[in-house]
Protein backbone atom coordinates (compact mmCIF):
# COMPACT_ATOMS: atom_id res chain seq x y z
CA UNK A 1 0.00 0.00 0.00
CA UNK A 2 2.69 2.77 0.54
CA UNK A 3 5.35 1.35 -1.48
CA UNK A 4 6.96 2.79 -4.72
CA UNK A 5 5.06 2.81 -8.42
CA UNK A 6 6.31 2.62 -11.47
CA UNK A 7 5.02 4.73 -14.10
CA UNK A 8 5.77 3.93 -17.35
CA UNK A 9 6.20 6.40 -20.37
CA UNK A 10 3.15 7.27 -21.84
CA UNK A 11 0.65 6.68 -19.21
CA UNK A 12 -2.16 9.79 -18.86
CA UNK A 13 -1.88 11.39 -15.21
CA UNK A 14 -5.51 12.21 -14.00
CA UNK A 15 -4.50 15.43 -11.52
CA UNK A 16 -7.76 15.68 -9.28
CA UNK A 17 -7.33 18.78 -6.80
CA UNK A 18 -9.79 18.37 -3.87
CA UNK A 19 -11.12 21.19 -1.33
CA UNK A 20 -12.28 19.92 1.80
CA UNK A 21 -15.77 21.58 3.09
CA UNK A 22 -14.66 24.08 6.15
CA UNK A 23 -14.24 22.20 9.41
CA UNK A 24 -13.81 19.24 7.98
CA UNK A 25 -10.01 17.64 7.79
CA UNK A 26 -7.64 15.00 6.06
CA UNK A 27 -8.60 12.76 9.03
CA UNK A 28 -12.22 12.80 9.00
CA UNK A 29 -11.95 12.42 4.49
CA UNK A 30 -9.35 9.19 5.09
CA UNK A 31 -11.43 6.69 5.59
CA UNK A 32 -13.70 7.20 2.58
CA UNK A 33 -10.65 8.47 0.43
CA UNK A 34 -9.27 4.68 1.49
CA UNK A 35 -12.02 3.04 0.33
CA UNK A 36 -12.31 5.06 -2.98
CA UNK A 37 -8.66 4.20 -4.11
CA UNK A 38 -8.89 0.60 -3.06
CA UNK A 39 -12.19 0.48 -5.09
CA UNK A 40 -9.76 1.90 -8.26
CA UNK A 41 -6.72 -0.49 -7.37
CA UNK A 42 -8.20 -3.38 -6.94
CA UNK A 43 -11.14 -3.13 -9.60
CA UNK A 44 -9.54 -1.27 -12.48
CA UNK A 45 -5.81 -2.63 -12.31
CA UNK A 46 -4.03 -4.46 -15.02
CA UNK A 47 -6.27 -5.36 -17.75
CA UNK A 48 -9.29 -5.12 -15.95
CA UNK A 49 -9.60 -1.28 -16.44
CA UNK A 50 -6.33 0.40 -16.97
CA UNK A 51 -5.09 1.55 -13.99
CA UNK A 52 -1.61 1.62 -13.97
CA UNK A 53 -0.74 3.84 -10.04
CA UNK A 54 -2.17 6.38 -7.69
CA UNK A 55 -0.80 9.05 -4.85
CA UNK A 56 -2.86 10.72 -2.99
CA UNK A 57 -0.99 14.18 -1.26
CA UNK A 58 -1.89 16.69 1.33
CA UNK A 59 -0.80 20.43 0.92
CA UNK A 60 2.09 20.87 3.61
CA UNK A 61 1.75 24.62 3.92
CA UNK A 62 5.38 24.89 1.93
CA UNK A 63 5.60 26.89 -1.26
CA UNK A 64 8.74 27.26 -3.57
CA UNK A 65 9.43 30.99 -4.03
CA UNK A 66 12.53 29.59 -6.32
CA UNK A 67 10.54 27.11 -8.38
CA UNK A 68 7.08 29.61 -9.02
CA UNK A 69 6.77 32.87 -10.67
CA UNK A 70 4.72 35.58 -9.57
CA UNK A 71 3.59 37.09 -6.35
CA UNK A 72 1.41 34.31 -4.83
CA UNK A 73 3.49 31.62 -4.62
CA UNK A 74 6.32 33.39 -3.63
CA UNK A 75 4.20 35.61 -0.91
CA UNK A 76 3.15 31.72 0.24
CA UNK A 77 -0.28 32.02 -0.49
CA UNK A 78 -2.32 28.92 0.17
CA UNK A 79 -3.77 26.40 -2.59
CA UNK A 80 -7.42 26.21 -3.53
CA UNK A 81 -7.13 22.61 -2.40
CA UNK A 82 -6.33 20.26 0.36
CA UNK A 83 -5.31 16.96 -1.47
CA UNK A 84 -4.66 15.94 -4.92
CA UNK A 85 -5.08 12.48 -5.77
CA UNK A 86 -2.84 11.72 -8.48
CA UNK A 87 -3.90 8.71 -10.57
CA UNK A 88 -2.28 6.96 -13.73
CA UNK A 89 -4.12 5.09 -16.72
CA UNK A 90 -3.12 3.57 -19.82
CA UNK A 91 -5.99 5.85 -21.71
CA UNK A 92 -8.43 8.60 -20.64
CA UNK A 93 -11.22 6.37 -22.06
CA UNK A 94 -10.31 3.64 -19.64
CA UNK A 95 -10.56 6.61 -16.62
CA UNK A 96 -13.65 7.84 -17.80
CA UNK A 97 -15.15 4.62 -17.89
CA UNK A 98 -13.85 3.59 -14.79
CA UNK A 99 -15.61 6.49 -12.97
CA UNK A 100 -18.66 5.66 -14.88
CA UNK A 101 -19.07 2.74 -12.95
CA UNK A 102 -21.63 2.71 -9.90
CA UNK A 103 -19.07 0.33 -7.95
CA UNK A 104 -16.70 3.61 -7.99
CA UNK A 105 -19.41 6.40 -8.14
CA UNK A 106 -20.77 4.98 -4.98
CA UNK A 107 -17.36 5.70 -3.69
CA UNK A 108 -16.51 9.05 -4.91
CA UNK A 109 -19.68 10.45 -3.84
CA UNK A 110 -18.91 9.44 -0.19
CA UNK A 111 -15.91 11.55 -0.71
CA UNK A 112 -17.54 14.54 -1.99
CA UNK A 113 -20.00 14.94 0.39
CA UNK A 114 -16.76 15.76 2.69
CA UNK A 115 -15.77 18.18 0.05
CA UNK A 116 -16.84 21.81 -1.37
CA UNK A 117 -14.85 21.40 -4.97
CA UNK A 118 -12.92 18.80 -6.95
CA UNK A 119 -11.13 19.34 -10.73
CA UNK A 120 -9.72 16.71 -12.15
CA UNK A 121 -7.34 17.37 -15.37
CA UNK A 122 -5.88 15.37 -17.47
CA UNK A 123 -2.11 15.68 -18.48
CA UNK A 124 -0.25 13.42 -21.47
CA UNK A 125 3.40 12.81 -20.14
CA UNK A 126 6.50 14.46 -21.91
CA UNK A 127 9.41 13.47 -19.87
CA UNK A 128 10.77 11.64 -16.77
CA UNK A 129 14.20 10.61 -15.24
CA UNK A 130 15.47 9.44 -12.21
CA UNK A 131 19.37 9.69 -11.36
CA UNK A 132 21.48 7.10 -13.44
CA UNK A 133 23.05 4.50 -10.59
CA UNK A 134 26.58 5.58 -9.95
CA UNK A 135 29.17 2.48 -9.70
CA UNK A 136 30.79 2.22 -6.44
CA UNK A 137 33.87 3.87 -6.84
CA UNK A 138 32.16 6.57 -8.14
CA UNK A 139 29.34 6.64 -5.40
CA UNK A 140 32.23 6.77 -3.23
CA UNK A 141 34.73 9.28 -4.67
CA UNK A 142 31.36 11.65 -4.96
CA UNK A 143 30.11 10.91 -1.02
CA UNK A 144 34.28 11.69 -0.31
CA UNK A 145 34.12 15.25 -2.56
CA UNK A 146 30.76 16.08 -0.53
CA UNK A 147 31.92 15.22 3.15
CA UNK A 148 35.31 16.65 2.14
Amino acid sequence: MFGPVTVPFGVKLLFNTVKLKPGVTVDDVELALAEMCNVVKETYGHDRGGFVAGQVFRFAGFASAEGSIGAPAAAGVAPDHDLVIATYWRSFEQHERSHADPLFKSKFSALAELCSATHELGYEMLWQGAPEARQPAAATAATAAVTG
